[in-house]
């Protein structure tokens, strides 16, 4: 059990947007928190607090930030917030003692830490519109919640789920604990393909994607292929409509672009290949053919391709990426 009532200490491992929205949230709650992240943003933060431009306050919070990995080794939880292209590399780094909750993108981020480290994870759903808009400066723009859950059947994991609820809800960030975590997931990796690469190749919000009746078209086959990839794989879904939840998140988030139009914009590395690549790829294998997905994840890698500043180097390479 974590001990929540004596604020456990917590470490936010790739604190970029989202990790410094809920890393902040944590802080400005009281707890014990380190942020690790890049240069610029440490720096910032370091020198003036986090200012954290949210829907509710506008306010700095002093919080701790370091660009040193290891500063997870005292922690009792780490918000693992790493890009999924640097899941291995960065879990290498994980301390055994803490309790690890991924906050990424995709559905396969927990086997993939555990099939690197054998650490077993606890997934976390993330909804939140957020992003950097300066060095140190995070700007909310929707939601800002989690679903919770343990994949793995480890009594561990599940005795600190309600703990973990409790610290996020004592923060002001609702967080669900679900007994298809896995399903959750695969709900929002439907929701990622609908949005993420056509906000990214249209440079639009999603409030104007729902609006177009040509994307939305678009958005409808993607998130039918989807469907079809997860269910013949085996995935329980939700008994919420999928379709209807991407709708939804439009209005949710309808003043967001997604992370990978962020992605892009920095000339930065994208997660599409853990997004509408992966749909592509399970599809191969479960015989679901995913024309509309196989376009998108075609198009994000030839605009990133020519867009990603050449030779920035990773996040984990070696403690600290400038950003």
């Amino acid at each position: 059990m974590l001990g929540v009532r004596e604020h456990p200490r917590v470490a936010v491992l790739g604190a970029g947007a989202v990790g410094c929205f809920f890393g902040g949230m944590l802080a400005r709650a009281g707890v014990p928190v380190t942020l690790i992240g890049r240069t610029r943003h440490v720096d910032a933060i370091n020198a003036d607090g986090l200012f954290f431009d949210g829907l509710k306050f506008q306010e700095r919070i002093a919080v701790s930030a370091i660009t040193d990995v290891s500063a997870t080794r005292d922690a009792d939880v780490v918000l693992f917030c790493v890009k999924t292209v640097d899941t291995e590399e960065a879990a290498k780094r994980l301390p055994r003692q803490a309790l690890v909750i991924s906050m990424q993108n995709g559905v396969d981020n927990v086997a993939r830490i555990r099939s690197a480290t054998g650490i077993e994870a606890i997934p976390a759903v993330v909804y939140v519109g957020v992003a950097m808009a300066a060095p140190g400066h995070v700007k909310h723009t929707g939601r800002g919640d989690l679903v919770i859950g343990d994949i793995w059947g480890n009594d561990r994991l599940q005795r600190s789920l309600a703990d973990i609820a409790e610290m996020f809800e004592g923060a002001g960030v609702p967080c669900r604990i679900s007994g298809n975590v896995e399903g959750e997931l695969w709900t929002k990796m439907i929701i990622n393909c609908a949005y993420n690469a056509i906000s990214a190749l249209g440079r639009a919000k999603y409030a104007l994607l729902v609006s177009d009746p040509l994307t939305r078209d678009l958005m409808r086959q993607v998130t039918e292929e989807a469907i079809a990839v997860a269910r013949a794989g085996g995935v329980r879904l939700p008994d919420a409509d999928p379709i209807e939840s991407v709708w939804k998140i439009g209005e949710a988030l309808a003043g967001a672009t997604s992370s990978t139009a962020q992605d892009i914009a920095r000339g930065s590395r994208t997660e599409i290949d853990s997004l509408n690549g992966y749909i592509v790829r399970r599809g191969v294998e479960v015989g679901v053919a995913t024309p509309a997905n196989q376009t998108l994840h075609a198009l994000v890698k030839l605009l990133e391709a020519s867009t990603e500043t050449a030779g920035t180097p990773r996040f984990l390479s070696p403690q600290s990426r400038p950003a």
